[in-house]
């Protein structure tokens, strides 16, 4: 199989090496030589590190790089069977990018967005065969992480979708199909995790340092919301939150923070920047967390019970099934648990109680609960 990937970058470069590894021969397209080379220089870095941890040998180094080819024309993808895109955010340059490579490629070939966010019915609008568009949704660093989102549009036929789900999971990816709506499964899903904690600091509940301890020591998480903020970069979450909520006619459940927003413009953009909620550098020393026990649970609590009520709303409006959405959580943002698996152990009525009081508090349709955790509850009933 031929797999044309457009976009050197990370993530790009990322597919291209998990396409090779499973056999397939790649292109990787980019108008920019610097870009290509930066590409293959890293790949080289990667498997070289792989070889010296005896994750693969000197072999199955060099045909995993002989499976790939550099290219700096997208005619060069014509005889590609299956062409990922993964390039800027930016729905028009993607249109533009998807009709002329429809003019090179065959009539059978897919070609696919890894979009994180972005509306797959209106990329596959600029086709003449829109039926052979779908999204496919890798996480990074795509090597390492299982899940793959992939999304049918409106227009994608069901040989396109069995076909990529078939292609995916010989790839030893797990797959996840998710309906096309904004933010899919996990940028949906997670919004809670970042907004939830940026609206406790905001309140003055709690500090960062305090919040991120208490989501990593009571609820496992591996990094704390403002941690791993830093580490995705202010802008790129700031920039995820604000199109999903801007794609859910300003609901909101998913309403950007101004403390984030203005850490993006003031460039305090996390790890990348040297600052963000927290500072790097050799010599800082992080602030410590308050570990009243009180507190912390609260925290933990309400953080949890959002994210728990986004996954049970993407399972009512039919966004994916149960299993898919925890499988996504675990697979696709290492959640220590699947969400709705979560409140079937929390129960469901801790979980509507919950947000019955923080709406009672608040009065706001931010903390609305999902009609498929009240009905449950009623009929008692678990998700499995």
């Amino acid at each position: 199989m031929i797999v044309g990937i457009i976009g050197s970058g990370t993530m790009g470069s990322g597919i291209a090496q998990v396409a090779a590894t499973a056999g397939c021969v790649v292109k990787v397209f980019d108008t920019r030589q610097e870009a290509l080379d930066k590409s293959k220089q890293a790949l080289e870095k990667i498997l070289t590190r792989l070889t010296q941890k005896d994750r693969i040998d000197e072999i199955e180094k060099n045909r995993i790089q002989s499976n790939i080819s550099y290219v700096s024309s997208l005619k060069d993808l014509h005889d590609a069977n299956l062409t990922i895109e993964a390039i800027i955010e930016d729905l028009d340059i993607k249109k533009k990018v998807f009709s002329e490579l429809e003019s090179y490629v065959s009539a059978t070939t897919i070609i696919a967005s890894n979009t994180s966010s972005l509306s797959i019915a209106s990329i596959a609008s600029s086709l003449d065969k829109p039926e052979r568009c779908i999204g496919i949704h890798f996480f990074n660093p795509a090597p390492l992480m299982k899940l793959v989102e992939v999304i049918p549009a409106v227009q994608t036929s069901t040989h396109t979708t069995e076909k990529v789900v078939q292609i995916i999971g010989d790839w030893k990816k797990v797959v996840a199909i998710a309906k096309d709506t904004p933010g899919f499964i996990v940028n949906r899903v997670a919004r809670p995790f970042y907004g939830e904690s940026l609206r406790i600091y905001e309140e003055g509940l709690a500090d960062i340092a305090t919040i991120d301890w208490s989501l990593k020591t009571l609820g496992g998480f591996r990094m704390g919301a403002f941690e791993l903020m830093d580490f995705i970069g202010n802008d790129v979450n700031y920039t995820v939150t604000e199109t999903v909520f801007k794609a859910f006619y300003c609901d909101p459940r998913y309403k950007p923070s101004f403390t984030q927003k203005r850490l993006s413009e003031a460039g305090y953009l996390g790890r990348k920047s040297g600052k963000g909620y927290y500072e790097y550098g050799d010599d800082i020393v992080q602030p410590q967390p308050n570990k009243d026990t009180a507190l912390s649970e609260y925290i933990f609590n309400r953080v949890l019970v959002m994210l728990i009520n986004e996954a049970a709303d993407a399972l009512f409006w039919n966004i994916a099934s149960a299993e898919d959405i925890d499988n996504a959580m675990t697979k696709g943002v290492n959640y220590p648990k699947g969400l709705l698996a979560w409140a079937d152990e929390k129960s469901i009525n801790w979980c509507v109680t919950m947000l019955d009081d923080l709406y009672d508090e608040y009065h706001e349709d931010r903390y609305r609960c999902s009609p498929i955790l009240r009905k449950m509850n009623k009929e008692n009933k678990t998700f499995f």
